[in-house]
């Protein structure tokens, strides 16, 4: 089987996968990432879809990969910087349907909570 990004490795930092509709709402990314559906609810490259699993680590691990920064970001390690968020659902145990819908609850960056819903 061919695919579009390397699942074997080091993949795209997630923007590839959900285009323009997402905005700024990681979330949104991930579950569109998993689900590969159109707006009209049509599947698009099944062979395409990535892992919940995967999906976090497009908008992470691989992100700061990109970046040249994964010596400082993208896993939660002593010494890099402490940026994550929580999450109202773990996107690792709902329905591939509920992802894109989990809202996060806090957002921590160097440490320090920076938003609180």
């Amino acid at each position: 089987m061919v695919f579009t990004y390397d699942k074997r490795g080091v993949g795209e930092s997630g923007g590839v996968y959900a285009g323009p509709e997402v905005g700024t709402n990681l979330m949104r990314m991930v579950g569109i990432s998993v689900q590969r559906k159109s707006r009209s609810r049509q599947v698009i490259g099944t062979n395409e879809k990535l892992t919940p699993y995967e999906a976090l680590k497009a908008i992470t691990i691989w992100s700061a990969y990109q970046h040249f920064e994964e010596h400082t970001k993208g896993t939660l390690e002593e010494g890099k910087l402490a940026d994550m968020v929580i999450l109202d659902k773990n996107p690792l145990k709902v329905s591939e349907d509920v992802i894109k819908e989990i809202v996060v609850i806090e957002t921590i960056k160097e440490g320090v909570s920076v938003y609180t819903k």
